[in-house]
């Protein structure tokens, strides 16, 4: 059994995977990340590997603590992967956007595949046929966008994500909430018809926690999993040990 962990921005997620099944979905903060990896272990004992994927604040002497029970491993750049990196700036090429190609790579092979990835930023990735990863877009999520509002603006009230009633807004909030979200949707998908243009034999991956809400809202046809990034965490290590 292998325990995949996501350290995002905000929260960390984590999935204990037997094979390519996933058995049980985790989602907490930070401040309780060694108590949770205690809690998952003594309930699933079997796990002989933990693998972590970070871009959050989290240090690594969190997990050493759990280094006697199995064995861990965090991914870096200097890891395999399965496809070329073509970014012009490779090591800054986020970790979990690397792990999302990779998962896109080995899910849907000899595909051009754009991944979208909806959490506090909103991230796409593109992945050709060939498995080059040639880069992509990053704008903030929705969190951002009605957080930017408040902030920077004297008067607009802080919201929290809803769906709009309309697209015009016949009241601040509404107009707030039309704004953030319709505008959010459009962007993904002008995205989208901007690559469909260039690009055939073509798969759209949404994933992150939004992508449930947005999914039903946009026009292309799409493959959303909230968990693929987990999912392909679990996938990107087994490739990497099937090719060390």
């Amino acid at each position: 059994m292998v325990l995949t962990v996501d350290i995002g921005n905000t929260r960390i997620k984590a999935s204990v995977f037997e094979g390519n099944t996933s058995l049980e979905n985790f989602i907490f903060e930070k401040n309780e990340l060694e108590e949770k990896i205690k809690k998952i272990l003594k309930k699933y004992p079997n796990c002989s590997d933990l693998v972590v994927a970070s871009v959050g604040s989290v240090e690594k002497q969190s997990f050493l603590t759990f280094e006697k029970q199995l064995k861990i491993h965090f991914f870096t750049h200097e890891d395999i992967f399965p496809f070329t990196n073509k970014y012009a700036t490779p090591k800054t090429l986020g970790i979990d956007r690397m792990i999302l190609a990779a998962g896109a790579a080995l899910q849907f092979p000899k595909k051009n595949r754009l991944v979208i990835d909806a959490g506090t930023c909103i991230t796409y990735d593109f992945i050709d046929e060939n498995d080059n990863y040639l880069g992509g877009a990053i704008s903030p999520g929705l969190r951002l966008r009605y957080e930017s509002l408040h902030n920077f603006t004297a008067r607009l009230p802080l919201l929290t994500l809803e769906a709009p009633e309309t697209y015009i807004g016949n009241s601040t909030q509404q107009a707030i909430h039309s704004g953030v979200v319709n505008g959010f949707v459009y962007e993904i998908d002008g995205f989208i018809d901007e690559y469909r243009k260039e690009f055939s034999n073509f798969i759209i991956i949404l994933t992150g926690g939004d992508a449930d809400f947005l999914a039903k809202r946009l026009k292309n046809t799409i493959f959303a999993n909230s968990n693929f990034l987990l999912e392909s965490l679990n996938q990107t290590y087994q490739y990497k040990i099937d090719n060390d």
